[in-house]
């Protein structure tokens, strides 16, 4: 487990004390990078006294205007999800997550994605994650802080650093880096694109093909050299397309 790979996000945080807070629990479990996203008030004193010692934190941190920006460098995205989607996609509890975090975090860059205090993520936000995330709280009350919640993941990503348990199939060496979140939107891109030419998908009904194929390439993982070979796959049945239509 590489903690220095492990970034927090923040999508759409309104109040900027849950900033600070969430910088504080970070900093106890020694996870430093974190990202904001659109934060509606910040930076602000608030965030800087709930934080306490861990102003510098919140000073490394990097804002950005959109999800997309903030995870384009990132190999393995995984949003928190508090409730059941149209479409499952595969969901694990914090220790679970912390389980698939740890192999990867030593391939490269891990983003976890907490979303908004009221409402949590986006349906279009969840789908640029590999695995979503859920805490079985409490029927009675299932309601958690932010920072709470920030807390309990970090904290299992934590004991797996300390108490390292058997490495998984995924701790194998792999002979090429895993494609991050921005080359693998310009694939779905791609191969939407494609499926249209082909036919294959109507853009006026889509239906939820693109969710699916999204849930299919998020679950196997993509290195660039099979990304690569995927596009190049794609390039070529867009060009045989072009010259069907011209006979």
């Amino acid at each position: 487990m590489n903690l220095d790979n492990i970034r927090i996000v923040l999508v759409h945080t309104s109040h900027p004390g849950n900033i600070g807070a969430v910088a504080r629990a970070m900093k106890n479990m020694g996870i430093g990078k974190l990202s904001l996203v659109a934060p509606r008030q910040y930076p602000d004193e608030q965030a800087n006294w709930r934080a306490v010692s861990a102003v510098d934190v919140l000073e490394s941190a990097i804002v950005t205007e959109t999800l997309e920006d903030a995870i384009a460098s990132c190999q393995f995205v995984v949003g928190t999800s508090a409730r059941g989607r149209r479409i499952p996609w595969p969901l694990l509890d914090p220790r679970q997550c912390a389980e698939r975090i740890a192999p990867a975090t030593g391939h490269g860059e891990v983003a976890v994605v907490f979303g908004r205090e009221d409402r949590g993520l986006t349906n279009d936000e969840l789908q640029l994650c590999n695995l979503h995330l859920n805490i079985p709280t409490s029927e009675d009350y299932s309601s958690l802080n932010l920072a709470m919640a920030v807390q309990v993941v970090c904290y299992e990503l934590r004991m797996l650093k300390v108490f390292p348990g058997l490495p998984t199939r995924d701790a194998e060496q792999w002979d090429t880096p895993f494609s991050n979140s921005e080359n693998m939107e310009h694939f779905y891109t791609h191969l939407e694109e494609t499926l249209v030419d082909l036919e294959f998908l109507d853009p006026a009904a889509p239906r939820q093909l693109m969710s699916r194929m999204r849930r299919l390439y998020s679950r196997v993982r993509l290195d660039a050299m099979e990304l690569n070979i995927l596009r190049g796959i794609l390039t070529q049945t867009q060009k045989w397309v072009t010259k069907a239509r011209k006979q």
